[in-house]
């Protein structure tokens, strides 16, 4: 998935699902996501397919351990399942959009396998600060990957 979409909360809180977003998840999520709190004040909506494989890997944890414990505390917070209504809407949880200080513009941010959801202000807020030196941060993420084309592999 991949975009970025601008939405408004109704009087229920609803948002409809935008149609350039919804031709993008796969038939198996079959119209039901699950949402839950993010990183940096967001909401994470995940197809329904993307929620289960999701989970599988996170219910692998050792939860004798201290910090899995508290990892999976803190992700299945507030975590609730979701299906579209007959009008593409979705009903937004008034507890997670009190997490996230959404009251009526929201960016659904889509990218890889889930959309994250954002009051719009504090998403510009994120976006207009750029890390100083773009190229150095991508370097120390992306730098590390393993390349199986070299100079000399290019005609």
């Amino acid at each position: 998935m991949i975009g970025e979409f601008e939405c408004r909360l109704d009087e229920k809180s609803r948002i409809i699902l935008p149609a350039a977003l919804k031709k993008q998840i796969s038939p198996e999520a079959e119209d039901k996501f699950v949402i839950n709190r993010g990183f940096e004040g967001c909401l994470v909506l995940y197809p329904h397919d993307i929620w289960k494989k999701t989970t599988e890997n996170i219910n692998k944890l050792n939860l004798y351990i201290r910090d899995n414990r508290r990892f999976v505390r803190f992700f299945y917070n507030g975590a609730t399942e979701l299906a579209l209504d007959s009008q593409n809407r979705l009903l937004l949880p008034k507890s997670l959009l009190g997490f996230a200080g959404i009251e009526k513009e929201i960016i659904l941010f889509a990218y890889s396998d889930r959309i994250e959801v954002w009051n719009k202000s504090t998403y510009q807020q994120l976006l207009s600060k750029e890390p100083e030196d773009f190229a150095q941060l991508a370097e120390k993420v992306m730098g590390k990957q393993d390349r199986t084309n070299t100079i000399d592999d290019i005609p």
